[in-house]
C-alpha cells in the first residue's frame, strides 16, 4: 500500500493537468465544431496540418522530456540550485533558437509538405492557410513547452492549468470571431483557426515567463553558464532523445498512414479528425495520471525509493484504467449522437460509430503506454518505449493496417484495428517491463 502523504501529494500534482488537458480537449472539440460548421474540409485540412505540427512539436519535446527528467530527478536529489537553474536556461536557449529555425522552414515549406502525404488539392490550399500562420510562430509553441516543463518539475501544476485555461478561452473567442466574421471582422475559415491559436499561445507565453521568472529563474545569471555546463546539456540530450523518439515515431507512422487514408478519400480523412477529438476524452485521464506520477516517480527515483516509485506506477495504472474503461465505452455507446454534434454527414456519423467500437479496445492499451511509459522515462529508463514502439508501430499500425485497410478493402476500420493491435501489444510489454524491474539503476543522479 502507498503511503497516504504520497497518494496526497500525486492528486495534488495530477488533478491540475487533468483539468488542464481536459479543457485542452474540450476547448480543441470546440475548435472542430466550429469548423465543422464551417465544412467538413476545413476540419480535414487543419487535422492533416496539425499532424505536421505535432510532429515539429516533438523536436522541442526532445528539450522538455530531458529537462523534465533531469530536473525531477535533480530535486528529488537535493541537488544546488544553481544546477536547477542552469538546466532551466540550456533548456529554455536551445528550444527557443530551434523553434526560430523551424518557424522559418514551415512557412516557406508548408505547402510542399502538404502535397507529400497525398493531399487533395483542395485541403492542400486549406492547409497551407493554417501552417503558414501556426507553423510560422513555432517558435511560441517550443518556448512555451520548455517553460511548462520547467513549471511542472517544481510540481506548479496549477499555475500551467490557470494559464492552460487562459489561453483556450482566448482561443475559442477569437476563433468565433476570426472563423464566422463577427464584430465586424471578415469571415477567414481556416485563416481565422490559425489566428485564434497563434494569438492564444502567444498570450500563454508571455503570462508563463512571467510566472517563471518570479518562482524559479530570478536568480538564474548567464554568468553561470560559463564555462559552459555541457554535461547538463549532454544529459538533457541522452534523455531526451531517446524520450521523444518514441513520440516522434508514432508521429511519423501516423503521417504516412494519413497518406494511405487520403487515397481512400475526404470522408474518411473528416472521420479520423472527428474520431480522434472524441476519443482524446477517453485518454485525457491516463495523460493526466502518466504526467502527474512521473514527476512523483522521478523524485522517488532520485531519493533512491525504487520500491515506493513501483508502486505509485501501479496505482496509477489502476485508476486510469477504471476512468478510461468507462469513458471508451460510453463514447461507443453514445456515438452517433455525439458525432452528429460534431457534423451534419450521415455517412461520417455511421462510419464513425463502427471505428468508436474498435476504440473501445484500442483505448485500454493506450491507458497502458501512456501512463508505463511516462514513469519508465521518469526512472531514466528512455530506450526500451523507443525500440519497442519503432517495431510496434510500423509493423502493425502502418504495415497491418496498410493490408487490413487498402489492400483488404477494410478502410478507416481496418485500420483502426492495427492501431488497436499495435498500442494493446506494446502496452503489455511495458506493463511486463515494469513487473521485472528491469527499469532500475537507469537513473542519471549519480551517487
Amino acid at each position: 500500500m502507498l503511503d497516504k502523504k504520497i497518494t496526497t501529494n500525486l492528486k495534488d500534482i495530477t488533478w491540475p493537468i487533468f483539468i488542464e488537458t481536459l479543457l485542452m480537449s474540450l476547448l480543441g472539440s470546440m475548435d472542430t465544431l466550429m469548423l465543422g460548421r464551417y465544412s467538413d474540409s476545413a476540419v480535414a485540412a487543419v487535422g492533416i496540418t496539425n499532424q505536421i505540427i505535432w510532429l515539429i512539436n516533438l523536436m522541442f519535446g526532445i528539450i522538455t522530456a530531458g529537462t523534465a527528467i533531469l530536473l525531477t530527478q535533480n530535486i528529488g536529489a537535493k541537488s544546488s540550485k544553481k544546477d536547477i537553474l542552469n538546466i532551466s536556461g540550456i533548456s529554455i536557449g536551445v528550444n527557443f533558437i530551434l523553434g526560430a529555425i523551424i518557424s522559418i522552414l514551415l512557412f516557406l515549406g508548408g505547402r510542399e509538405l502538404l502535397k507529400l502525404l497525398n493531399s487533395p488539392d483542395e485541403l492542400v490550399t486549406l492547409g497551407t492557410q493554417y501552417i503558414d500562420i501556426v507553423g510560422g510562430f513555432t517558435f511560441v509553441q517550443a518556448t512555451l513547452m520548455t517553460l511548462t516543463a520547467i513549471l511542472r518539475s517544481h510540481s506548479l501544476t496549477k499555475v500551467c492549468m490557470k494559464i492552460t485555461f487562459i489561453m483556450n478561452i482566448i482561443n475559442v473567442v477569437l476563433n468565433y470571431i476570426f472563423i464566422f466574421g463577427k464584430f465586424g471582422f471578415p469571415s477567414l475559415g481556416v485563416s481565422g483557426a490559425a489566428l485564434g491559436t497563434t494569438i492564444s499561445r502567444i498570450i500563454g507565453l508571455i503570462i508563463a515567463f512571467v510566472v517563471c521568472y518570479k518562482y524559479i529563474l530570478k536568480d538564474f545569471k548567464f554568468k553561470n553558464l560559463f564555462p559552459f555546463p555541457k554535461l547538463h546539456l549532454i544529459n538533457i540530450f541522452k534523455i531526451g532523445i531517446p524520450s521523444a523518439g518514441e513520440q516522434i515515431s508514432y508521429s511519423l507512422s501516423q503521417l504516412v498512414i494519413t497518406g494511405f487514408i487520403n487515397t481512400i478519400g475526404v470522408e474518411s480523412v473528416a472521420t479520423k479528425s472527428y474520431i480522434s477529438t472524441l476519443s482524446t476524452f477517453a485518454f485525457v485521464f491516463a495523460v493526466a495520471m502518466g504526467q502527474g506520477s512521473s514527476i512523483i516517480v522521478g523524485k522517488l527515483v532520485g531519493e533512491r525509493e525504487n520500491d515506493t516509485a513501483y508502486k505509485v506506477y501501479l496505482y496509477a495504472l489502476k485508476k486510469s484504467l477504471i476512468v478510461t474503461i468507462i469513458i471508451s465505452g460510453a463514447l461507443a455507446i453514445f456515438s452517433h449522437p455525439l458525432l452528429e454534434i460534431l457534423t451534419d454527414s450521415p455517412e461520417i456519423v455511421i462510419l464513425g460509430g463502427y471505428i468508436l467500437i474498435v476504440d473501445f479496445i484500442l483505448e485500454q492499451g493506450r491507458t497502458m503506454n501512456i501512463v508505463g511509459i511516462n514513469a519508465l522515462r521518469a526512472t531514466g529508463d528512455v530506450k526500451f518505449p523507443v525500440y519497442i514502439g519503432i517495431f510496434s508501430m510500423w509493423f502493425f499500425a502502418v504495415g497491418l493496417g496498410y493490408i487490413l485497410g487498402i489492400k483488404l478493402g477494410l478502410g478507416l476500420v481496418g485500420m483502426w484495428i492495427a492501431f488497436t493491435i499495435d498500442e494493446c501489444f506494446r502496452g503489455v510489454l511495458v506493463f511486463s517491463r515494469w513487473k521485472n524491474r528491469k527499469w532500475e539503476n537507469k537513473s542519471f543522479i549519480k551517487y
